[in-house]
């Protein structure tokens, strides 16, 4: 069986202001804090003699391995994301990040979703990747617009009940 896996679909490169500061700082976080640490410890492991039997050496050397995929990641990703700090001019639909009220029609729960992007779902907050199918399909609609999204469960209808846009 081989490595090979198909390539990802490429995420749209939207950010908030917000993301894109967190992201910058888990950057700066990794290269001027944990790095440095690590490489200390590799080099006093490396120090102990024969790295073969060296436990110590191999889990830092894949801990270094890790921390630098992920500032490598950072770094390509944050020149392409282009930062969305302003709110649409019509502000009565939906757009990057809106924070929109729904009530699911089938059971007339009310839910809260912020469509944010890719790189900051947080699934707790109810922020969703403008890439999810349910945020697609809610795109453009305005306050009491129904419409249908197929989500992993299967078809689903919501109504719009507010849409709102932080800071505004």
């Amino acid at each position: 069986m081989s490595r090979w896996r198909p390539p990802a679909e490429k995420s749209t490169a939207l950010i908030t202001r917000e993301g894109h500061d967190r992201l910058k700082s888990e950057l700066d976080d990794l290269w001027r804090a944990k790095r440095p640490g690590v490489v200390k410890a590799l080099a006093a492991a490396a120090a102990e003699g024969d790295r073969s039997e060296n436990a110590e050496y191999t889990y830092r050397k894949k801990q270094l391995g890790e921390i630098d995929r992920r500032v490598r990641y950072l770094s390509k990703r944050l020149e392409a994301l282009r930062v969305v700090d302003a709110a649409p001019a019509d502000r009565d639909a939906v757009f990057f990040g809106a924070e929109v009220e729904l009530e699911d029609l089938d059971s007339g729960e009310l839910v809260r979703y912020r469509i944010v992007g890719p790189d900051e779902t947080d699934a707790q907050r109810g922020w969703i990747s403008i890439d999810a199918p349910l945020a697609r399909a809610m795109l453009k609609k305005r306050v009491d617009d129904e419409f249908e999204a197929q989500l992993p469960a299967g078809a689903a209808r919501f109504a719009i009940v507010e849409v709102r846009y932080p800071g505004g």
